[in-house]
């Protein structure tokens, strides 16, 4: 019998001394929080253990324990044993250049994944790379700290949104209930999750549900960002998922769409569906990808031309329900 993918990913860190993990442009909870439990499980092998993204680590996760080791910018020219990519469906998606000559190491649960690297590890069914991530460790047959636990627990509560979304399953529970009897504290880690604003961010949440759109149906929310928002409120890049949630949650909407200004004329799309809709095949028509019902892609052109066509477009694909 053929090894399976976790244990030649388990295999090939066992055997590495040094090793390096990065995450995807705009990093977020499940990413970042798996990174730091992988790299104090690295630590925990005697292995030697750094974490480069290439953007900066938001809010709240930049006041998370251990999150002072992540270090910002480009992997090339440290070298390792091995490079872990978390949740890149392409090595562009990392933002990092240069990685010809690297051993990588793709773990996604994503199903919109080129597998690129030497050893590939997609799971679509799975929560979260939190959750892929408790089963490496039960491979590597490590101990698995309240350290680690936290962070696993972090990651898969982050990108389920509290287990609300659709991607949350029995296995989540009970991935989730071997990582609090290791000592993962959900009422703490909650806390600093969703209870954790600054008045800022309370009033960036009433600029961007004042941009409110409905389509005529009233199926379709849509909502904005604009950059001068975050600069008016002196804020940094900040974690909106709260923001689709609330646009979501509007009696029969199915889909959200989030125009986030990241430069002049580039707006990332976030895409929050229900039900049948897919929001990955959305998506990829745009040239993006992700979940079936939390998905993204960056679009470019004027502000006024895109809230009228791309919303269109969606509408029409949906009516022909060409996905």
């Amino acid at each position: 019998m053929s090894e399976s993918i976790i244990d030649q990913v388990a295999a090939k860190i066992a055997s590495s001394r040094r090793i390096i993990i990065s995450s995807h442009l705009r990093p977020d909870g499940d990413s970042i929080c798996t990174a730091l439990a992988l790299a104090l499980t690295a630590e925990a092998m005697g292995k030697e253990a750094v974490i480069i993204n290439h953007d900066p680590t938001p809010f709240p996760f930049n006041f998370f324990p251990d999150a002072e080791r992540i270090r910002i910018g480009q992997i090339y020219p440290e070298p390792c044993d091995c490079l872990i990519l978390l949740e890149c469906a392409s090595i562009e998606r990392s933002g990092q250049r240069n990685l010809d000559n690297y051993f990588l190491i793709n773990i996604d649960h994503h199903y919109s994944n080129f597998n690129y690297a030497h050893l590939n590890w997609v799971d679509s069914r799975a929560s979260a790379v939190g959750e892929m991530v408790f089963s490496l460790l039960q491979s590597l047959k490590v101990n698995i700290t309240p350290s680690i636990a936290s962070h696993l627990y972090c990651a898969i509560v982050s990108d389920t949104g509290g287990f609300q979304f659709s991607n949350t399953n029995a296995r989540t529970f009970l991935v989730c209930h071997h990582l609090v009897e290791a000592g993962a504290n959900p009422a703490k880690i909650s806390e600093l999750l969703f209870n954790n604003y600054s008045p800022e961010k309370i009033k960036l949440l009433g600029l961007v549900l004042s941009t409110l759109r409905m389509n005529s149906n009233g199926n379709i929310a849509i909502i904005t960002m604009f950059r001068s928002f975050l600069e008016r409120l002196k804020l940094s890049e900040v974690d909106t998922e709260d923001i689709t949630t609330l646009a979501r949650s509007i009696r029969g909407v199915d889909l959200v769409l989030f125009f986030k200004e990241i430069d002049p004329q580039t707006f990332r799309i976030s895409l929050r569906s229900k039900g049948e809709i897919n929001a990955a095949a959305i998506a990829e028509r745009f040239g993006g990808g992700g979940h079936v019902h939390a998905a993204g892609f960056t679009a470019y052109g004027s502000y006024e031309c895109l809230i009228q066509e791309i919303p269109l477009k969606i509408e029409k694909l949906l009516q022909n329900k060409t996905l």
